[in-house]
């Protein structure tokens, strides 16, 4: 196989000795289409509707009286903390309600829009678009979670991301401990167009990434994407791993990695904070991605993710499609997850 500017693909990097867990083999899924003819608001409605049925018929439930007293608000902030938008966020929207609408008439469908505007007003500083640095070529962005968020999946829906936006994009198979990993990875770069340098299973991970951060710059890469090993369990040594990849990486440019995105599962809940705190302990964050959005009820807890991290949120994913990953709109989002009618 050769690359597409003429360069031969790398030597593999020599294997270790060891040898991997059968725990870390992870069956490859196909990758499928996205839906045809439907819009990206309309499959993020659909994609979210798990969560928003949720909430939307707990609102119903909740406001049976005309009038909206204090009772009604304890059960609104219950339900809010049930829908994993979390004890801080919940507090907020209920105090806010009740300054406004206390003692006077409000029906469900107003309460929906209250809260899409609320939510939306809580997660606009956390919509950040990825930014591409053209002064940095190419751009190096370390992506980072625990095995099974869909780290994999989500580079290569990135990368045919960035080409739509005019990038050229390498990626480096730097999770060399799964064994799916590299092939997963390799299926999703030849989807979305892109180069993959990858070695053998259980080789060196910082080597690998140092033979694709020189490609990248010889080809004039304007991205260059990392995929790393997500053993979280193993926090000392995930953290030598990153320290060891970053020092390479400084040989060929001090900067590097210009961003470090965290792939975060819907899915899991309360959880998603744990793996932040975690994932700033080991590797320095920079920003969130989140996944599998429409395979939840607890979308909610990316309202919490943004209200205590304060974190960048730069896409989100909602689908297994290559078009279900696009950059985060706080107001669309908003409107899915509350059910909301309003614009």
């Amino acid at each position: 196989m050769r690359l597409p500017w003429g360069k031969k693909k790398p030597d593999a990097i020599p294997e270790t000795a060891e040898p991997l867990p059968e725990e870390a083999v992870e069956e490859i899924q196909p990758v499928p289409e996205a839906p045809a003819g439907k819009g990206w608001f309309t499959r993020l409605r659909q994609g979210l509707s798990r969560s928003a049925n949720a909430l939307s018929d707990g609102v119903t439930g909740v406001f049976t009286k005309a009038k909206l007293d204090s009772a009604t608000l304890e059960e609104l902030e219950d339900l809010l903390i049930l829908s994993d938008l979390g004890a801080d966020v919940a507090h907020e929207v209920t105090s806010a309600l009740g300054r406004e609408r206390l003692n006077k008439d409000i029906s469900a469908s107003e309460v929906r829009a209250f809260l899409a505007t609320h939510i939306a007003g809580i997660l606009r500083p956390a919509a950040v678009p990825l930014s591409i640095d053209p002064g940095k070529k190419p751009f190096v962005v370390l992506v980072t979670g625990v095995n099974g968020t869909g780290k994999t999946t989500t580079i290569g829906k990135l990368a045919h991301l960035l080409r739509g936006e005019g990038h050229t994009v390498m990626l480096a198979a730097g999770d060399t401990f799964r064994a799916a990993a590299i092939e997963q990875l390799q299926i999703w770069g030849e989807r979305a167009g892109a180069p993959v340098i990858a070695g053998k299973q259980g080789a060196d991970a910082s080597g690998l990434v140092y033979e694709a951060l020189s490609q990248a710059r010889a080809a004039g890469m304007d991205v260059l994407l990392i995929d790393t090993a997500g053993r979280l369990q193993n926090k000392a040594g995930l953290m030598e791993e990153l320290r060891k990849i970053n020092r390479v990486m400084g040989k060929l440019d001090e900067t590097a990695p210009h961003a470090v995105l965290l792939v975060l599962d819907a899915t899991t809940g309360q959880n998603a904070i744990s793996q932040v705190e975690a994932f700033r302990e080991v590797a320095k964050v920079s920003g969130l991605v989140m996944t599998k959005l429409d395979g939840t009820a607890r979308g909610g807890i990316l309202v919490a993710v943004a209200r205590k991290f304060g974190l960048p949120i730069h896409a989100i994913g909602i689908g297994e499609g290559i078009e279900d990953l696009r950059p985060f709109d706080a107001d669309q989002f908003a409107r899915a997850l509350t059910g909301s009618l309003e614009p």
